[in-house]
């Protein structure tokens, strides 16, 4: 009876350590919205159509649903362990679709430590798939010249 008594103390003490203790949390950057740099809205002027406008920046993260004559390019990027970073274009057009004013919060020349993985995406254009498999080890095949043994 003693040593279940013991046992029980045990777990629960156990239990309850593990459940209050830090050992750390991994956290990581989380950019949402629509990536927006100085050089895309550089290059932006004013008198291009919408089709002009997306090409530069892409469709926009947000479009007032009862007016289309204005565009809103937001970027977040809450740091897993700093601040957070906003950046926003908002794009009016008239009547006709034409670009007339650019409006921008936030400071969009500073270069964003944005990491990702150069292995991970799309494939890109003239790269062979067959260069991204394992080279076949040399020890599978018979040498140069030479017959393989047939097994019995």
């Amino acid at each position: 009876m003693q040593k279940l008594t013991q046992i029980i103390t045990l777990s629960v003490a156990l239990t309850v350590i593990s459940g209050c203790s830090y050992v750390g949390v991994y956290k990581r950057d989380i950019p949402q919205g629509n990536l927006v740099t100085q050089e895309m809205v550089s290059q932006l002027q004013p008198g291009m159509t919408q089709e002009q406008v997306t090409y530069v920046m892409g469709r926009p993260l947000l479009e007032a649903p009862f007016d289309a004559s204005q565009w809103d390019y937001v970027f977040r990027l809450d740091k897993a362990y700093g601040d957070v970073e906003q950046r926003r274009v908002t794009l009016t057009f008239d009547p006709q679709g034409r670009l007339v004013n650019i409006e921008q919060e936030g400071d969009l020349s500073k270069e964003l430590p944005l990491e990702g993985e150069s292995n991970m995406g799309p494939a890109t254009e003239g790269v062979d798939p067959m260069d991204a498999l394992p080279e076949e080890s040399t020890q599978t095949r018979p040498p140069e010249g030479t017959q393989p043994v047939q097994q019995p």
